[in-house]
């Protein structure tokens, strides 16, 4: 039991820093219909951020703020300046001009801090574990990247359900050129969902810099897990990317915990241990395709999306 309750938690944990990342990639592809492969690279530039101004200040806290705000407006310029002349041409177009935006981020970063990886420091407030039981403890940092995960969530939930702006948001995701022709600024709507998208990413940086090496390419595996999760739970649905992150992690983290068990029955326990890994990444694009051919709009497409 105390081995289930961990997995689940590491299976949350992860979910919510891929919604972090793929709820801003929904909205973006959704409302803009727009293929943004760079969205990955913002998230790099969160964690190297959170690296350099964690270190400067000497505080996680402002450090990340601090590394949110740039990499927030690094989303407005790119944006402004190499995305919107994008915006209306086909995908392929779309495609090859940010995959040239992966390569430039790959090589500034490089040039900028070093081919090496960079580590980010925990404060002492933040180290340690929560003890639930004599058998059970969890750490107390992926406990807090939980809680603030939650937290954005139901805020960005609100933002999107509850409010004006969201409901403008909606409405572009339904129908751009209907939401245009009812007096919504379409360029200001799109600026402000990239902006948004950049700061979830950017977040979603900060969050992962102490648990993973920050490093050259970090963006390039969380960007294709976030795109099954959009496919999966619908473009331009915040609760589809939600509830398919919760599914995309759930799976990864319990069957790395217990496909190794079911295999040593016809394995060898190393074979086993190497197979387990490769299958539970399997099943999360098994379940993909099933999806894709059962429901193509995703689990929880947003209303009225095409």
């Amino acid at each position: 039991m105390s081995l289930f309750i961990e997995q689940t938690l590491n299976g949350v944990q992860l979910a919510l820093l891929l919604f972090l990342v793929a709820a801003g990639l929904t909205l973006v592809f959704g409302i803009m219909d727009f293929m943004n492969l760079s969205h990955g690279s913002l998230f790099m530039m969160g964690a190297y951020f959170a690296a350099t101004f964690v270190t400067l200040t000497g505080s996680f806290v402002l450090g990340g703020l601090i590394a949110i705000v740039c990499t927030t407006l690094l989303g407005f310029v790119i944006e402004a300046v190499w995305l919107r002349p994008l915006f209306g041409r086909g995908h392929l177009d779309q495609v090859l001009g940010t995959f040239g935006l992966v390569l430039f981020f790959n090589d500034f970063v490089r040039l900028v801090w070093g081919p090496g990886g960079r580590t980010v420091g925990l404060p002492q407030m933040l180290q340690g574990h929560v003890y639930f039981g004599p058998n059970f403890s969890y750490p107390v940092y992926r406990l807090v990247l939980i809680a603030v995960g939650l937290l954005v969530a139901a805020g960005l939930f609100l933002l999107v359900q509850r409010t004006k702006t969201g409901m403008i948001i909606r409405a572009a995701a339904s129908d751009r050129e209907m939401a245009g022709a009812i007096g919504a600024d379409i360029n200001r709507v799109s600026a402000m969902v990239f902006g948004l998208g950049a700061a979830l990413a950017g977040l979603a940086g900060l969050f992962a810099a102490p648990i993973l090496t920050v490093q050259i390419g970090m963006g390039d595996n969380i960007l294709i897990l976030a795109l099954v999760i959009i496919v999966i739970g619908g473009l331009g649905s915040v609760r589809g990317a939600f509830l398919a992150a919760l599914i995309v992690g759930l799976i990864d983290a319990l069957g790395r915990a217990y496909m190794p068990n079911l295999l040593r029955l016809i394995l060898s326990p190393v074979a086993a241990s190497t197979a387990a890994g490769a299958l539970s990444s399997v099943a999360i694009y098994i379940l993909l395709a099933v999806i894709l051919l059962v429901k193509p709009q995703g689990l929880f497409p947003a209303r009225g999306a095409r």
